[in-house]
Parts: C-alpha cells; sequence; structure tokens
C-alpha cells in the first residue's frame, strides 16, 4: 500500500467536525491543530481498530470498497488521525479521521504499518 507523507487538510477539517460530536467545537479544533503539528508514526491496522475498539467493516461498505478500489491500482491514501484513549479510565482511542483507510487496509494486511498522528486529549 502506498501512503502519501502528510494527512490532506481536508482530512483535519474531517477530524474536528467528527471529534465535536463528542467534545466542544473549540477544543475539537484544538485537537486538529495538535494533530498537524505531530509527528507521523505507524502502528499495525490490526492494533488501530483494537485500540479504537471499533468493528471492521465489511468489504461492500461503500467506502472501504472506494479505499480497496485506490489501493488496487496503486493510488496512495492519506494517513489516518488518531486520538489517544486511556487504557486505565477505559476510553479507546478514537480514529478522528480515516476508519475507512483502516478497514480497508486490514483486508489486505492486518499487519500493515499505517502512517498516523496520534495526539492525546
Amino acid at each position: 500500500m502506498l501512503w502519501h507523507p502528510d494527512p490532506a487538510a481536508h482530512d483535519y477539517d474531517a477530524a474536528a467536525s467528527y471529534l465535536a460530536l463528542t467534545i466542544r467545537a473549540k477544543d475539537a479544533r484544538r485537537i486538529a491543530d495538535r494533530l498537524r503539528a505531530a509527528k507521523s508514526t505507524s502502528f499495525k491496522a490490526k492494533d488501530i481498530l483494537r485500540a479504537s475498539a471499533l468493528p471492521l467493516l465489511p468489504r461492500d461498505n461503500p467506502d472501504v470498497a472506494k479505499q480497496l478500489g485506490r489501493i488496487a491500482v496503486g493510488e496512495p491514501l492519506s494517513p489516518c488521525l488518531i486520538v489517544r484513549g486511556d487504557l486505565a479510565g477505559g476510553r479507546p482511542a478514537q480514529i478522528a479521521d480515516g476508519y475507512h483507510r483502516v478497514c480497508a487496509s486490514n483486508y489486505i494486511d492486518e499487519d500493515a504499518d499505517i502512517p498516523v498522528r496520534i495526539v492525546g486529549l
């Protein structure tokens, strides 16, 4: 799988929009700004799903299928944006942007390293 070196500008807006469903919009924008400034790292697809406590979406999910199509033709994917969870506090990691990319990558290779930008609350 090919990955862009940096998330697209609209990925940060999507992350802030999603996060605003769970925290104040002002705080969501601040986290999106911190994600923009964070260095990239990588985690395995299967571990991202486990840490987020989200299910693996089916291959025929329209957005997962779209990402699988992009992978098939060698189109680079955008890195994922994640807010770190709190194991002791029972809070899973939040995939602020990139859930469908994680699922598609998992179908190709669950041990694939996915580039992410990750910050804590």
